[in-house]
């Protein structure tokens, strides 16, 4: 079945063959709530005939989201907690996140900014407010590194683009450029030499953040798109969710660790899910977590192994699942010791 438009409502969904007409009102509610956006590349990979589609599971709302465990909360990792002004996290001394746009090419549905983004989330900033976040920039010379996140922020035309690296590149203190993208998986095509030229104008060092979770995203357009980026010296790492149904044993992990570095593509991060409203039926438990990563050890190559992290709620930062800094107090629950040396409960305890 060949898709030519992106996909943007229960209604599309129903059309596409995607969901079942009957699921349509329970869906609906889901939508009201949370975004949903499919890209035609992401469409055309979901196996209609599979009801445990990897792809599908991703992308596609289920009612499950509707149901919001007591430990879920609409922030799980302290955005807000860290935002001196708007579009700014800054969490750690060196380095800021710059949320310049909520809006994706696709919605995830186990996003942990799922409150955030999309249509009716926070939005592009305005000038005003993109001016006031590069002030804040400017005037922090601790800032080694901006993180461009949100939302995507390869949505954005290659002229918003150029105006962000244009006064970024304007900064002296700032050496680092990092993106933070699903994009070349997901509309690979925008990945083409005018968005090339523009994420080099700013004569930073500029690193792109990969966010794939199945091996089956990486397709061949996926990958020549990453392999543009890398021949034009972009360097590329990757970061991935361990995701119930998706990617969670060791088969699964090993096949997308060792896709990535065929592509040349580190693996940086594998992230423990967080706690974003609806869902729950996509997290694994630490353990079964810690478990998975172990038999990874061995299995494949060292460049293939990627950083088991969990972000501390509340904002206190990411700490290595399967290090010290974490462990069982009983009844499900963990201290995490942040990159401060102080502890936390997980789930929060509040």
């Amino acid at each position: 079945m060949n898709v030519v438009k992106p996909i943007k409502s229960v209604d599309d969904l129903v059309k596409a063959g995607l969901v079942a007409p009957a699921d349509r009102v329970a869906l609906e509610e889901v939508a009201a709530r949370y975004a949903v956006a499919l890209t035609p590349a992401i469409s055309k990979l979901i196996d209609r005939a599979d009801p445990d589609d990897p792809i599908a599971r991703q992308f596609v709302p289920d009612a499950a989201e509707l149901t919001i465990a007591p430990e879920e909360r609409a922030d799980p990792i302290g955005d807000h907690a860290h935002s001196p002004v708007e579009g700014i996290v800054h969490r750690y001394p060196d380095r800021v996140l710059l949320k310049a746009v909520h809006v994706c090419p696709v919605y995830c549905r186990f996003c942990f900014r799922r409150e955030m983004v999309g249509p009716q989330g926070l939005g592009t900033l305005d000038a005003a407010a993109m001016q006031a976040a590069f002030d804040y920039i400017r005037g922090h010379e601790e800032i080694w590194e901006v993180i461009l996140t949100g939302g995507d922020p390869l949505v954005l035309s290659p002229r918003r683009l150029g105006e962000i690296m244009e006064a970024l590149a304007g900064i002296e203190h700032v050496k680092i450029i990092r993106f933070h993208t699903r994009v070349p998986v997901v509309d690979p095509e925008k990945i083409d030499a005018a968005l090339i030229a523009v994420l080099k104008a700013s004569g930073k060092t500029v690193y792109i953040a990969l966010h794939a979770n199945h091996v089956s995203e990486l397709t061949p357009e996926a990958r020549a798109a990453c392999g543009r980026l890398v021949d034009a010296g972009i360097a590329m790492v990757s970061q991935s969710v361990l995701l119930k149904g998706v990617n969670d044993d060791p088969d699964a992990l090993a096949k997308l660790m060792k896709a990535f570095v065929e592509i040349r593509v580190k693996p940086y991060y594998l992230h423990h899910p967080d706690l974003a409203p609806g869902t729950s039926h996509f997290r694994v438990t630490i353990e079964e977590g810690q478990e998975i990563v172990a038999a990874l050890r061995g299995r494949i190559s060292g460049l293939c192994q990627p950083a088991y992290i969990l972000d501390i709620p509340g904002g206190h930062g990411k700490a290595v699942v399967s290090g010290s800094a974490i462990r069982a107090t009983g009844d499900g629950c963990y201290s995490v010791t942040d990159y401060r040396g102080n502890e936390h409960s997980y789930p929060p305890a509040d």
